[in-house]
């Protein structure tokens, strides 16, 4: 019994070997497997903190505002981001990035802060401006190209989705405390706009 108990014993470790000795390389994100640009674009929005951080800021500020400014904003930031990426794909890289990121931050933060009551047609004219000015600065020195475009097309898609779903949650916000929450959140973004100003400024 003990010499069946060892044999099965060994046979394990040897299938554990076999299958640990076996395995592929292991990949720790997704874009290393080839799963295209429309993800390369995805990715860069959600790792890039002043495009993200500009895109929820517009978010609360049109929740804040209502359903129809919520679904104004969904709509004309993508579109705007989209075509503000192609213009951008023939240009060189942007050397003011991080400083008109940072005054966007301050802005934008600084109007959920107060919650601004803009009209509708000054949300959408915000919201234009923000996608048009972020999507140019991210198309700037990727070159005009097919997989440019899509990876472009990627990154609206996400833009998108952001939007939705923030402006979605906090449009549905009533109780007060909620609602100073959003703003205090705006305080934050402003904060890192602020320091991100600074930091561009490090070298005047």
């Amino acid at each position: 019994m003990n010499g069946v108990m060892a044999l099965r014993m060994r046979a394990r470790i040897i299938l554990f070997c076999v299958v640990a000795f076996a395995c592929g390389p292991a990949e720790a994100h997704l874009n290393a497997t080839g799963m295209g640009p429309v993800y390369d674009g995805l990715l860069h929005f959600m790792s890039s903190p002043e495009d993200l951080a500009a895109a929820l800021a517009l978010a609360l500020l049109a929740g804040l505002r209502g359903a129809a400014y919520g679904r104004r904003a969904m709509f004309t930031l993508p579109a705007a981001w989209l075509l503000g990426s192609f213009c951008g794909l023939s240009a060189a890289a942007a050397s003011a990035g991080m400083l008109a990121s940072s005054l966007w931050l301050v802005l934008l933060g600084g109007l959920v802060v107060v919650d601004a009551k803009l009209s509708l047609r000054s949300m959408t004219a915000l919201a234009a401006l923000l996608g048009l000015v972020h999507g140019y600065l991210n198309g700037t020195g990727m070159g005009f190209s097919v997989v440019a475009m899509v990876a472009a097309l990627g990154l609206a898609a996400a833009v998108f989705v952001l939007v939705v779903l923030v402006a979605a949650l906090v449009v549905q916000l009533r109780a007060q405390w909620a609602r100073i929450a959003v703003r205090v959140g705006g305080s934050w973004i402003a904060a890192s706009g602020l320091l991100m100003l600074g930091w561009s400024m490090r070298g005047v």
